[in-house]
C-alpha cells in the first residue's frame, strides 16, 4: 500500500512538472512571435519607404525644352536653359540644383543664387534689365540665376523657387569660364536635391553667323 501511495505521489509531481514546463513553452512562443511580429511590421514599413524613395528618385526631375546660346564675337558667353518638371515627377526645389558644364577642356558647376532671380518673364538675354544676369554686379560664372516664365500657382520665388506640374522657368548661366567656340562639344547635366540627372550633350555649328546674335541648341 506504502509503494502504491509513494508511485501516485511521483506521477502527481512529474504531470506538475510537465506543466510549467508547457507554460513555459507557449510563453516563450508568445514572446518569439511578437518579436516576429514587431520586426514583420518594422521591415514592411521599411520597405514601403524605401520604395516610395526609389520611385521619387526615379521620376522626379527636370526636362529641358530648350537651350540657346549668346554670342559673344566668336564665342558663346551665356546660356538660357528653358526648363519643366518631368512627367509625372514632384515638385523639384531648383536652390540646390546643379549645373555642370564642359567644353571637353574645362569644367563648371554653378548652383543657384537667390539674387539672381527676375520674377516676370523678360527679354531672356537682357543683361542689365534682367535680374537673372544683373542686380547691382553681373551674374558670376559659378552661379546660376532663373526667370519665372510660367507659375500659375506662385511657387517660384526668389528664396524658394519650387517648380510643380505646368511651370516653367528659364535657367541663365554665365559661362565665361568655357571656351564655346564652333566646332565645340558641350557636355552637362542638371541636377536636383532629389531625382534623377538631366544629361545633355551639344555640338556647337561649324561656323557662327556674321548677323546672328542668338543660336538655339536644342
Amino acid at each position: 500500500m506504502k509503494l502504491n501511495q509513494f508511485m501516485k505521489n511521483k506521477k502527481g509531481a512529474t504531470g506538475v512538472g510537465t506543466l510549467i514546463i508547457f507554460i513555459a513553452m507557449v510563453l516563450v512562443a508568445a514572446v518569439a512571435a511578437s518579436v516576429l511580429i514587431n520586426t514583420s511590421g518594422f521591415l514592411q514599413q521599411k520597405a514601403s519607404t524605401t520604395g516610395k524613395e526609389s520611385t521619387e528618385q526615379v521620376s522626379t526631375g527636370l526636362k529641358i525644352i530648350q537651350t540657346c546660346g549668346k554670342l559673344n564675337g566668336n564665342k558663346i558667353d551665356k546660356l538660357a536653359i528653358y526648363i519643366t518638371p518631368s512627367a509625372g515627377s514632384k515638385p523639384v526645389d531648383l536652390r540646390n540644383t546643379k549645373i555642370l558644364l564642359s567644353d571637353g577642356h574645362a569644367t563648371s558647376i554653378v548652383s543657384y543664387n537667390v539674387e539672381y532671380f527676375e520674377a516676370t518673364n523678360a527679354q531672356i538675354f537682357d543683361a542689365t534689365g534682367s535680374k537673372a544676369w544683373y542686380n547691382s554686379t553681373t551674374l558670376p560664372n559659378y552661379n546660376f540665376g532663373i526667370i519665372n516664365v510660367q507659375d500659375d500657382d506662385g511657387s517660384c520665388t526668389a528664396n524658394s523657387p519650387v517648380l510643380g506640374k505646368g511651370d516653367m522657368a528659364v535657367l541663365t548661366v554665365n559661362c565665361t569660364s568655357l571656351t564655346l567656340a564652333p566646332k565645340t562639344r558641350l557636355n552637362g547635366y542638371l541636377q536636383s536635391e532629389v531625382g534623377f540627372k538631366t544629361q545633355f550633350t551639344y555640338i556647337l555649328p561649324n561656323a557662327y553667323g556674321k548677323t546672328e546674335d542668338v543660336i538655339i541648341l536644342h
